[in-house]
């Protein structure tokens, strides 16, 4: 825990390998850390121990499956990092076995529709989607994505950006897949934050100059000051979508892993991240424009074989 205090991952992993081994494969909180920077660092073989550890220990159906779906969470990581099947398949082995214990789990749903999808098993997949959409409601960030993946399994393979949904300052709620169509310029800032306050004039400009293309900038304040915030934004014209996320812990921050500011993320017409960038952004214009180009592209009605 001094390690991590101290930024030093590399070190703080080897001292929750050995503290876990220490206590015989026991040590449930260091299981947890294991499988957390194990996959940040690309130590599989620490994170795949700590999740089989943990399925060993699991007590009641609940707990088993909960298990059983952090290890299928650590081989689908894997499987994108090494680019194999083979880990996609344990992800699915592990995913089967989680449903075994307790059927009402709709992350181990959806999870096993993607790794069927990334198995070529689109049949297979589409029935996990079609099912997890009967378990959530109307609304939720991923049945929206799951009923995209029904009709797009191949999308279910793609490097997809976090399905989310943000109420802005306006009183909108969007969701990003409620955005299929544009391209999306995702910008996590803060009102305290001297590089963000830098950038934003590159940032107003981009809004400015793609308004009424299929382009949306959505900005993600992590302040934890709200009345800050929006003063902040009525002073410096920002008038394109915004929301607060109130700080690093906040939802959409999380589901992006967001650690350092100024940082953007930027998303195809289909959902898809194409670039990502910390700090200096003022290069993202050129890559915007061909994306753009690409969703007219889409949008144009196709033309009638002959």
């Amino acid at each position: 825990m001094d390690a991590l205090s101290d930024h030093d991952e590399v070190r703080a992993l080897e001292g929750f390998k050995k503290a876990d081994k220490q206590d015989d494969g026991h040590c449930q909180a260091c299981q947890g850390k294991m499988i957390k920077y194990g996959v940040q660092l690309g130590d599989w073989k620490a994170a795949e121990l700590a999740a089989q550890e943990m399925v060993g220990e699991a007590q009641g159906k609940q707990d088993l499956a909960i298990a059983h779906h952090q290890a299928a969470v650590v081989y689908m990581d894997e499987g994108l990092d090494r680019r194999k099947d083979e880990y996609f398949a344990h992800a699915h082995e592990e995913l089967t076995a989680a449903l075994a214990a307790y059927s009402n789990f709709p992350d181990a749903v959806f999870l096993d529709g993607q790794a069927l999808a990334r198995l070529q098993q689109d049949d297979a997949a589409k029935a996990r989607f079609e099912q997890f959409v009967k378990m959530k409601p109307e609304g939720d960030p991923n049945r929206q994505r799951a009923l995209r993946y029904i009709g797009r399994p191949d999308l279910a393979r793609a490097r997809m950006a976090p399905a989310f949904a943000v109420t802005t300052t306006d009183g909108k709620r969007i969701t990003l897949d409620d955005l299929q169509g544009k391209v999306v310029l995702l910008d996590f800032w803060a009102t305290w934050c001297g590089p963000c306050r830098e950038a934003l004039p590159h940032i107003r400009e981009v809004a400015r100059k793609f308004q009424g293309q299929p382009l949306v900038v959505l900005s993600v304040s992590i302040d934890d000051d709200q009345d800050k915030w929006k003063d902040f934004i009525a002073k410096n014209e920002m008038t394109w979508p915004q929301y607060c996320d109130n700080g690093f812990t906040g939802p959409v921050t999380r589901l992006f892993d967001v650690h350092s500011i100024p940082h953007t993320f930027t998303i195809d017409a289909e959902g898809v991240l194409q670039e990502e960038n910390v700090g200096d952004a003022t290069a993202i214009e050129g890559k915007l424009k061909k994306l753009v180009a690409r969703a007219r592209e889409l949008q144009a009605p196709q033309s009638p074989a002959k």
